[in-house]
C-alpha cells in the first residue's frame, strides 16, 4: 500500500461482533499488518482494538507495552474504527435507561408505528419491544394553516412561518411549568436520557428546543431532539431516529470515552475517526448512535468500491458480505446508493444511511429437512454452540456443509476449538451426523419412490449449500431489478468470511461472468476505513411546489447549509481544496409519498443539472413512467459536505514471472463428483497468473473456491478476479417424484417471481392505496388455474385469486390468445368486493397456455353512491361501483382503452333507475391498471427464464410438486392438531375423525357456524359452514373467495413453517359453503363489507375452531372521508387475541389485513383534519392469564365540511376469550359536536361533518387466554353487550 509519512502507523480497525480486524500501514513495509481477534476475550485483554494496536506496535518498536499502561502515541499518525457496539447494543436491547417526551395524545405513537405487524402469520403478532421506559406526554400542540386561511386577514396574525416555508399556527404554548416535575420524576428513577418528538417539530423546532434546554438544566445527560436529528417530516420515524439516538448514544459515547482513555496525553494530536452508517467518516465528538448502526457494514461497502471499481471492472458492482449469521447485499455504481430511512432489529432510522440490505443466510444457518424438503435457516446455530465441527455439540450447518465438500480445508483453518482451544474443525463428527440426516432422508424417497437412489453425505451437502445460495439469490434479484436494473449486468465482489466459498455458484445462478475478491477480503470492512472521507451533513425541510421562485429559494437555503458544512470539515483540519460538496433536493411528484433525494449533477462547465429533470429521470428508471401535468414538490434541502482524506493508495504488483506455486492438493466435491483441486495461496501469486477452475486460493483466512469453468486471474492490484465460462447453465431434472434438493430451489424460484411481481406493482402503480398501503397480491398459477405461490401481501387476497383465474378460463375457454389480459372485480366471478381489481394474463410457450400471472389491487375509486366505493349502507352490488365479469383489457397486445373507460365510467345499471356515479378518479385506475399489467409482464419475463433454464417438462413437474409439498405440510400439521384435540377432550368420533362446531356472531346477529371435522389418519379437513344465516339485506355478504382465503390464512398460520402458498394448502381440505347464505351470496348482493368485516370474523371463528388463540379485534374498521375535491381511506388496527404462550398485541393490524396507517404530520399536512389523539385504548384487551392486546382510540377534528363514513364491526358482540379468558372490548363510533355533545354512530354510517366536529373511533381489543383468576383484579372486564350498556374506555 501507499507509503507512510514521518515514520508513524496508520490503523483501520473494524470492531465486529465476533472478531475485530485490524489493518495497520507500517514505515518501511509495503503490505500492511493485518491482524485478526476475537472481540470477547476477557482472560486475555479488555478491549480488541486496543489491543490489536498495542500488539502491532511492539512489533513495529520492539518494546514491550504492558496492558495496564496507557498506549503511547508518538507512533500513531492516525486511527479510523469501525464498531459494532450500537448495533449490539439494539439487537440484544442493552442500551442506555431513556423516555419518550411526545405531544399530549400521542403517547403511544411509537408503540403503535404504522401498525403493520412484521410477519403477517404469526398469531401472536409480535412486535419489537419499544426502547424506551416511560413516556411523559407535553401539553404543547402546532397545527398547519390550510390553503383556504391564508388569505383571511383576521386570523394571519396568529401565523408564524415554520422552518420549512409552511404557515403555522402554536394552538398550545408549551407548559414547561406542568412538564418539570414531570422530568423529576424520570430522574428521581434513575433516567436520565430523553427522546423527544413533537408534533411539526421538523417545521417549528422551538418547543422541542425548550425541552430540551429545561431536561438539560434539570440535570439530563442527553436528551436527542427529533428535529434536530432529523428535519423531516413524518413523526412516527422521526420518533423512532430520537428514541434510537437517546438510547444507544450514551452506550456508544462511554465506549469510545474507554478506549480513547487507553491513550497517553499525545492522543489529541492524533487523528481519530469513527465510521458512521453513511460511509463517511466523523470524530468523536460528532459520532452518534444513530448513525452508528451499520457502522462496521458500511466499512466494506467503501472498501469494495473504492478498490474495485473502475480499477478492475466498468460493471456495476453487488458487494456480497457473508458472514456467520447473515449476509449483507449493497450495489456501486459509481456513488454510494444510500437510503434516508431504514429498519434495523425492529427500529427504524431516519437518517441519511448505506443502502446494505441483511439476509438470515450466513455459515451458521441451520440446515433442516422438513416435509420433504431441504430448508436453510432463517435460525441461525449462532457462535456458541456454533456447528457441528466447533467441537460443542452444535447442529448442522451452512458451514458443516462446506467442510464436508472440501469448501473449508481444515489445514488452513485456526485449530482453536475443543476444551483446550487447540484441536482443528471436526471433520468426522459432522460426517456422523451428515450419516444419521443422510438415513432420514434416504427413508422418505424410498417411501415416495421405491426405485430411489440413496443420496450420499456430499450429495445432500452440496444441496443445502445450494439452496442457501438461492435463499442469498433472491434478495440481490429484488436490491437490483426492483431500481431498474438487470442482476446479470453486474459484477459480484465478494467478500466477507463466508462469502468467496460460495461466489462462483451465487454469480452462476445470477447470470453474472465476473466475480471480484479483494485481496483483503476477510478484512475488507476494516481496510475501507482508510479509503473513506470525512463528511458532514446538514439538511433543513422546505415545502414548496418546485418553480423558478422555490429553486431561488432552495439555492439560498443550500449556500447557508454550505457553509456550515465547510465550517465544520476546517475545524478538522481540512482546506478548502479538499473539500467536495453535494447539493441535494427531495422532491416528490403531488399527491404521493414517493419521495426521492435528488443529487445535482455537475457539468464539466461548472453548471448545475436542473432538479426537476433529474427527478423524472430518476423516477422514470425506478418506477418506469412519468406523470404528466403534475406538479413537483420540494420536501428538504441537503447539502453532503465531504473532506476528502486519499489516505490509502493500491499498489500494483510487478507482472508474474514462472507459473503459480501450487501448495497441495485436496478433494473438493462439485456437482459432477470429488476433484483433485490444486489449493493456492494469494500472498506466493503474482500479477497475470491465471489458474483454471477447479482450484483453492487460499487468501489469509478466507477460502476462494474457483468452480470447474471458472478461471481465476491476479490482477494488477493483487485481487482475484474469476471469469465465468458461461452464465446460467440449462438444468434437467427428470425423477418421478420431486429433487428434495430442487424443490427448495423452484419454492424460492417461484415465491420470487411472485416477490417481483409485487415490487414491479408497487414501483410502477401511483395510487396510495397501492404503492404506500401495499393494499395488493401478486401470484402465479398453473394451466388449470391452480395457485402456484402467492406473494404473502394481504392475507385477504391469499387463495381467493385462484377462484378468479379459474373462473375465467371457464369463461373464455380456447378464446385466449397471446397478448391477451384480462380484467374482473365481480364477486360472482372470483372476486372479494369491487375495489379489489384483479389482472389476469395468460403465459403461452410455443402456442401452448402453460401459466396465469394475476395481480389484485385495490383501487381507492370505482365509482357507486359515495366517494372512496366503500358506501355503509349500499344493499345492492350496483351501488358499490363498477362491476366488471369479464373484460380483455389488453386484446392480442392491444390496450382496450375506450372499452375499459366505459366500464368504469358508466357503470351497469340495468336493474335501477338510478344514475350511479362512475370513477371519480378514472386517470388513477388506468395508471394502475397499467401497472398490473406491467407487474404480470415481469412474472412472464421470469417464469419465461425459468422455462429456458429448466425446460418447460421439469418447471410445470416442480409446479405440481410444490404444491404437493405444502399439501404435504398441511397434513401433518391437520394430525398434528388431531392428536392435541383427542388428548386434551373426549372429541374423538368414528373412524378417528375429530368434529368441533363453532359460531359467532355478525353485529346484526348474522350466525357464522362452521363444523370442523378433522380425519386423524389422512390429515384431512373439513369446513362445513351449514348453519350459517342467510342473504343479508347489507353489505357485509362475503363471496366464497373470501371464505377460502380465511381458511388458507389459519392453516398457514397454524403450520408454522415458511411453506409456500399454494393449491396444495387447500388440498387436503374440503370447504362447504350453503348457497345463499351470506358467505355464498347472489351476484346481486352487496359485498363490500364481507372483504374487510365479515372475513375477519370466519378467521376468527376458524382459529377458535382450532383453538389456537383467543378472537382478535375481529374488525378493520375501514373509515372513508372526502368532498368532491378528494377523497381518503384507512384501515385502523386494534387488539390481537392471546394465546396459549402470548398475550396479544395492542394497536396492531390483525388477521385479514395488515395495511399501513398515515403518518399523523403527513394526515394533518394533506387533509383538512386536527388529530386530537391517536393511541391505545387502556384496558380494552380481555383479562386471562394472557391478557388480550388493546385496542386504539382514533379522534379526528375536521376542518372544513366533509362527508365521512365508517364501515365497522364488533361493535355488539365482543372479541371472545378462549379458555377462560375474558371477551375484548367492543368498539364504538362518535360523533362529538362543537357544543361537546357525544352521539352514537353505530357500526356503520355515513355522516356530514362540519367543521370543528370530531369522529372519535374506539376500536375492539383481542380476546384473554385461560382462567383470569391470576389477572382479574387489575383488568376492567366487559360484558358482551350493546355498547350503550357499559362505559367504553377511552
Amino acid at each position: 500500500m501507499g507509503s507512510v509519512s514521518g515514520e508513524k502507523l496508520r490503523f483501520c480497525i473494524d470492531r465486529g461482533g465476533t472478531f475485530t480486524d485490524v489493518y495497520a500501514e507500517i514505515p518501511g513495509h509495503s503490505d500492511g499488518r493485518v491482524l485478526k481477534l476475537l472481540s470477547v476475550d476477557p482472560s486475555n485483554y479488555d478491549d480488541a482494538p486496543i489491543e490489536g494496536i498495542r500488539r502491532i506496535l511492539e512489533e513495529y518498536t520492539g518494546q514491550k507495552i504492558p496492558r495496564t499502561v496507557k498506549i503511547p502515541t508518538d507512533k500513531i499518525e492516525w486511527i479510523r474504527m469501525g464498531t459494532t457496539v450500537a448495533t449490539n447494543a439494539l439487537l440484544e436491547r442493552k442500551g442506555e435507561r431513556i423516555a419518550l417526551c411526545v405531544t399530549r395524545g400521542f403517547k403511544d405513537l411509537l408503540q403503535i408505528g404504522d401498525q403493520s405487524r412484521p410477519h403477517i402469520f404469526d398469531l401472536s403478532a409480535a412486535k419489537p419491544s419499544n426502547l424506551y421506559e416511560q413516556v411523559i406526554e407535553v401539553d404543547e400542540r402546532v397545527e398547519l394553516v390550510l390553503d383556504e386561511e391564508k388569505g383571511n386577514g383576521e386570523k394571519s396574525g396568529s401565523f408564524v412561518k415554520g422552518v420549512s416555508g409552511e404557515l403555522v399556527r402554536v394552538v398550545k404554548c408549551l407548559d414547561e411549568e406542568s412538564l418539570k416535575p414531570l422530568l423529576k420524576g424520570l430522574l428521581e428513577k434513575g433516567i436520565s436520557c430523553l427522546a423527544v418528538v413533537l408534533m411539526h417539530s421538523y417545521t417549528y423546532p422551538y418547543h422541542e428546543m425548550a425541552v430540551e434546554k429545561l431536561a438539560m438544566s434539570l440535570g439530563f445527560r442527553h436528551v436527542s431532539s427529533s428535529s434536530a436529528l432529523t428535519p423531516m417530516v413524518r413523526a412516527v420515524p422521526r420518533g423512532l431516529t430520537a428514541s434510537v439516538d437517546a438510547y444507544l448514544t450514551p452506550v456508544v459515547k462511554e465506549y469510545l470515552s474507554g478506549f480513547i482513555s487507553r491513550f497517553d496525553e499525545g492522543l489529541a494530536r492524533v487523528n481519530v475517526l469513527f465510521m458512521q452508517s453513511d460511509g463517511g467518516l466523523a470524530p468523536e465528538s460528532r459520532f452518534s448512535g444513530h448513525k452508528a448502526v451499520l457502522s462496521g457494514p458500511a466499512g466494506g461497502v467503501v472498501g469494495y468500491s473504492q478498490t474495485l471499481f473502475r480499477l478492475e471492472t466498468e460493471k456495476p458492482l453487488i458487494g456480497f458480505d457473508m458472514g456467520g449469521t447473515s449476509t449483507d447485499v449493497s450495489r456501486y455504481a459509481g456513488s454510494y446508493e444510500q437510503v434516508l430511512e431504514t429498519k434495523i432489529a425492529g427500529a427504524i432510522i431516519q437518517a441519511p444511511q448505506l443502502d446494505i440490505n441483511t439476509v438470515a443466510a450466513g455459515g451458521g444457518s441451520k440446515l433442516k429437512f422438513q416435509f420433504g424438503a431441504f430448508r436453510v435457516g432463517p435460525e441461525s446455530v449462532g457462535a456458541h454452540p456454533g456447528p457441528v465441527c466447533y467441537r460443542k455439540g452444535g447442529e448442522l450447518a451452512v458451514t458443516d456443509a462446506n467442510l464436508i465438500l472440501g469448501y473449508v480445508v481444515p489445514d488452513y483453518f485456526p485449530a482453536i476449538f475443543g476444551p483446550k482451544e487447540d484441536q482443528p474443525l471436526d471433520v468426522e463428527a459432522t460426517r456422523e451426523e451428515y450419516k444419521k440426516l443422510a438415513e432420514q432422508i434416504n427413508s422418505y424417497r424410498k417411501s415416495q419412490d421405491s426405485s430411489a437412489k440413496d443420496m450420499t453425505v456430499e450429495e445432500i451437502a452440496l444441496g443445502f449449500v445450494n439452496v442457501a445460495n438461492e435463499t442469498m439469490c433472491r434478495p440481490i434479484r429484488q436490491l437490483t431489478e426492483m431500481k431498474g436494473h438487470e442482476t446479470r449486468n453486474h459484477a459480484l465482489a465478494c467478500f466477507g468470511g463466508a462469502g468467496p466459498q460460495h461466489a462462483c455458484a451465487i454469480a452462476r445462478s445470477l447470470g453474472m461472468t465476473e466475480v471480484l475478491i479483494h485481496r483483503f477480503c476477510g478484512i475488507l470492512s476494516a481496510y475501507g476505513m482508510g479509503l473513506a472521507d470525512v463528511v458532514e451533513e446538514a439538511q433543513v425541510p422546505y415545502a414548496a411546489v418546485y418553480g423558478s421562485e422555490s429553486v431561488v429559494e432552495a439555492s439560498r437555503r443550500e449556500a447557508i447549509l454550505l457553509n456550515q458544512v465547510k465550517q465544520k470539515l476546517q475545524e478538522q483540519g481540512f482546506r478548502e481544496e479538499n473539500i467536495k460538496a453535494e447539493t441535494y433536493l427531495n422532491l416528490r411528484y403531488e399527491g404521493t409519498d414517493t419521495a426521492i433525494m435528488v443529487k445535482r449533477r455537475i457539468a464539466e462547465d461548472g453548471s448545475g443539472s436542473d432538479y426537476a429533470e433529474e427527478f423524472e429521470k430518476l423516477f422514470q428508471q425506478e418506477y418506469g413512467f412519468k406523470l404528466q401535468n403534475r406538479n413537483i414538490l420540494v420536501c428538504d434541502v441537503r447539502v453532503r459536505g465531504i473532506g476528502v482524506a486519499n489516505i490509502l493508495k493500491p499498489q500494483t504488483l510487478e507482472p508474474a514471472s514462472g507459473s503459480p506455486k501450487i501448495e497441495g492438493h485436496y478433494k473438493v466435491f462439485f456437482g459432477n463428483g470429488w476433484h483433485d483441486t490444486p489449493l493456492f495461496k494469494l500472498e506466493n501469486l503474482g500479477y497475470g497468473h491465471v489458474i483454471p477452475g477447479p482450484a483453492i486460493i487460499m487468501n489469509g483466512s478466507s477460502t476462494v473456491i474457483v468452480e470447474p469453468k471458472c478461471k481465476a486471474i491476479i490482477t494488477k492490484y493483487g485481487n482475484i478476479k474469476i471469469e465465468m465460462e458461461s452464465s446460467v447453465n440449462t438444468v434437467k431434472v427428470a425423477e418421478k417424484v420431486a429433487d428434495v434438493v430442487q424443490l427448495s430451489i423452484f419454492n424460492h424460484r417461484f415465491m420470487g417471481i411472485a416477490e417481483q411481481m409485487g415490487r414491479t406493482l408497487q414501483r410502477t402503480s401511483i395510487s396510495t392505496n397501492i404503492k404506500e398501503r401495499l393494499d395488493f397480491s401478486c401470484a402465479l398459477f398453473g394451466p388449470d388455474g391452480g395457485l402456484v405461490a402467492n406473494a404473502p401481501h394481504v392475507p385477504v387476497h391469499l387463495g381467493a385469486m385462484s377462484s378468479t383465474v379459474r373462473w375465467q378460463l371457464e369463461y373464455w375457454g380456447d378464446k385466449l390468445n397471446e397478448g391477451d389480459v384480462l380484467v374482473t372485480n365481480h364477486p360472482c366471478a372470483g372476486g372479494s368486493h369491487l375495489p379489489d381489481i384483479t389482472v389476469i394474463t395468460p403465459v403461452f410457450n410455443n402456442g401452448k397456455l402453460v401459466f396465469f400471472v394475476a395481480s389484485r389491487g385495490h383501487h381507492a375509486e370505482i365509482g357507486g353512491v359515495t366517494p372512496g366505493s366503500m358506501p355503509p349502507f349500499s344493499k345492492s352490488i350496483w351501488e358499490e361501483g363498477a362491476a366488471i365479469k369479464a373484460f380483455k383489457l389488453v386484446e392480442k397486445g392491444i390496450f382496450q382503452e375506450e372499452g375499459i373507460i366505459k366500464l368504469l365510467k358508466f357503470p351497469d345499471a340495468v336493474e335501477h333507475s338510478q344514475n350511479i356515479p362512475g370513477t371519480r378518479r378514472l386517470q388513477d385506475n388506468l395508471s394502475d391498471l397499467r401497472a398490473q399489467v406491467a407487474a404480470n409482464q415481469r412474472g412472464i419475463t421470469l417464469i419465461k427464464e425459468l422455462i429456458e433454464q429448466y425446460g418447460l417438462e421439469t418447471v410445470q413437474a416442480y409446479m405440481t410438486y410444490v404444491q404437493l409439498n405444502a399439501e404435504e405440510a398441511v397434513r401433518e400439521m391437520l394430525k398434528a392438531v388431531a392428536a392435541r384435540i383427542s388428548s386434551e377432550s373426549t372429541r374423538l368420533g368414528e373412524r378417528n375423525s375429530i368434529t368441533i362446531e363453532e359460531e359467532d356472531c355478525m353485529d346484526d346477529g348474522s350466525v357464522i357456524h362452521l363444523k370442523l371435522t378433522i380425519d386423524s389418519n389422512k390429515g384431512e379437513a373439513s369446513f362445513d359452514f351449514s348453519g350459517t344465516s342467510p342473504e343479508v339485506y347489507g353489505n357485509w355478504n362475503a363471496p366464497e373467495a373470501v371464505t377460502a382465503a380465511a381458511v388458507i390464512y389459519c392453516l398457514r398460520c397454524l403450520v408454522d413453517v415458511d411453506i409456500p402458498l399454494n393449491q396444495g394448502c387447500l388440498a387436503p381440505v374440503k370447504i362447504h359453503v350453503p348457497a345463499g347464505s351470506f358467505l355464498s351470496p347472489s351476484d346481486k348482493a352487496a359485498v363490500v363489507g364481507g372483504n374487510v368485516l365479515t372475513s375477519q370474523r370466519i378467521t376468527d371463528v376458524v382459529l377458535t375452531a382450532f383453538q389456537a388463540c383467543a378472537c382478535s379485534q375481529g374488525c378493520m374498521n375501514n373509515l372513508t372521508f372526502g368532498d368532491n375535491t378528494f377523497g381518503y381511506y384507512e384501515t385502523i388496527g386494534g387488539g390481537s387475541g392471546a394465546g396459549p404462550t402470548w398475550d396479544g398485541t395492542s394497536g396492531v393490524q390483525c388477521h385479514m389485513t395488515n395495511t399501513r396507517m398515515t403518518d399523523p404530520e403527513i394526515f394533518e399536512q394533506r387533509y383538512p383534519v386536527f388529530l386530537h389523539k391517536f393511541g391505545l385504548r387502556e384496558n380494552s384487551g380481555g383479562a386471562g392469564h394472557r391478557k388480550g392486546g388493546n385496542g386504539l382510540v382514533r379522534e379526528i377534528e375536521f376542518r372544513r365540511p366533509v362527508v365521512v363514513s365508517i364501515l365497522s364491526e364488533r361493535r355488539v358482540h365482543a372479541p371472545r376469550g378462549l379458555k377462560g379468558g375474558a371477551n375484548g372490548a367492543c368498539g364504538a363510533n362518535y360523533l362529538i359536536t362543537k357544543d361537546k355533545r357525544r352521539i352514537y354512530l353505530g357500526g356503520k354510517n355515513t355522516v356530514e361533518m362540519q367543521a370543528g366536529e370530531i369522529l372519535q373511533i374506539l376500536t375492539p381489543g383481542g380476546g384473554g387466554w385461560g382462567s383470569l383468576s391470576s389477572s382479574l383484579g387489575s383488568f376492567t372486564v366487559f360484558k358482551n353487550c350493546f355498547p350503550g350498556n357499559f362505559d367504553h374506555q377511552v
